[in-house]
């Protein structure tokens, strides 16, 4: 490939990669859909191709249909509670995190509800909601009609607004109810835990069969509390815990000796906690690994 076409491939790389990584809940995999997508440019006939853009957007979310086909069954035999990859934010790589609602699509609230869509409505629903893709377009890229396109979306829509309740927290304000959950945690305080706790909050741990971890979600702000308590309580030579910014939101993530342990994330419903996902499947955790704690990340020892 001459240079001007690798210049205009690397253009939209990262936008490629925050649109597969949408599309795949999978950091590995997108990057896997963005090199294909490459060896894909790299091969055909950029004269005839009018959008650059357009080409490899359509490339890009097709490979990964293809793809969250071939994944069902191998989610479905998957060990325990499938959680997506989280990725670092803070740095721009998912792109722009300014509004809630931009953090709130990469949230991993919401990358999980998106498994329980088709490709086709999370292929729609994706382009529409985070890249602002006319229908027009969108049923040109899926090869679906606009009304098609539209009837997609607004099942999509429906599906993941019934299920998921808006972030309503400042992130300050989340930082600090976060940080107070992580102290209580590291000390065992299960009665300061319950407080900061929703009734019906639910903990939900990804180990993928590789990691010691609850098979299936706890629910209860008293089981919650007892078994985070006991998660986090454990003493471990040389715990480095630090909250840095996980998929738009504030999240705890523990190393050892600089290698990644696991990553707890958390839903805030008002000054409650309503949510808790958490990440020690190191296959989960290995793309995330790559970037060191930033500067700014705040430690708790």
């Amino acid at each position: 490939m001459d240079d001007t076409g690798l210049a205009e491939f690397q253009r939209h790389r990262s936008r490629l990669f925050a649109l597969a990584y949408r599309m795949l809940g999978s950091a590995s995999e997108a990057e896997d859909a963005v090199q294909e997508t490459y060896l894909r440019w790299e091969a055909t006939e950029r004269a005839e191709i009018r959008s650059a853009e357009a080409w490899l957007t359509t490339v890009v979310v097709n490979l990964c249909r293809s793809w969250l086909e071939s994944a069902r069954t191998r989610r479905e035999t998957y060990v325990g509670p499938w959680l997506p990859e989280p990725v670092p934010t803070g740095g721009g790589e998912l792109g722009p995190m300014e509004s809630a609602e931009q953090r709130e699509l990469v949230s991993l609230a919401v990358l999980t509800l998106l498994e329980r869509l088709s490709p086709a409505e999370r292929a729609v629903f994706v382009l529409r909601e985070a890249f602002g893709y006319a229908h027009r377009e969108i049923a040109d890229m899926l090869e679906l009609t606009e009304a098609n396109s539209q009837q997609l979306y607004r099942r999509a829509r429906l599906h993941v607004r019934s299920e998921h309740t808006r972030f309503d927290a400042e992130p300050a304000r989340a930082r600090e109810l976060f940080q107070r959950f992580l102290v209580a945690a590291r000390a065992g305080d299960i009665a300061a835990l319950e407080q900061m706790f929703t009734a019906d909050i639910v903990s939900v741990a990804d180990g993928g069969g590789k990691m010691s971890a609850a098979r299936r979600p706890v629910v209860g702000a008293g089981r919650v509390a007892r078994y985070l308590a006991g998660l986090f309580h454990r003493e471990v030579e040389d715990l480095e815990l630090s909250i840095e910014e996980v998929n738009g939101a504030p999240a705890a993530v523990a190393r050892v000796h600089g290698e990644l342990l696991l990553i707890g994330a958390a839903d805030v419903a008002g000054e409650r906690i309503s949510a808790i996902r958490i990440l020690l499947n190191p296959d989960k955790l290995a793309y995330f690994g790559r970037f060191p704690a930033p500067a700014e990340a705040e430690r708790l020892g």
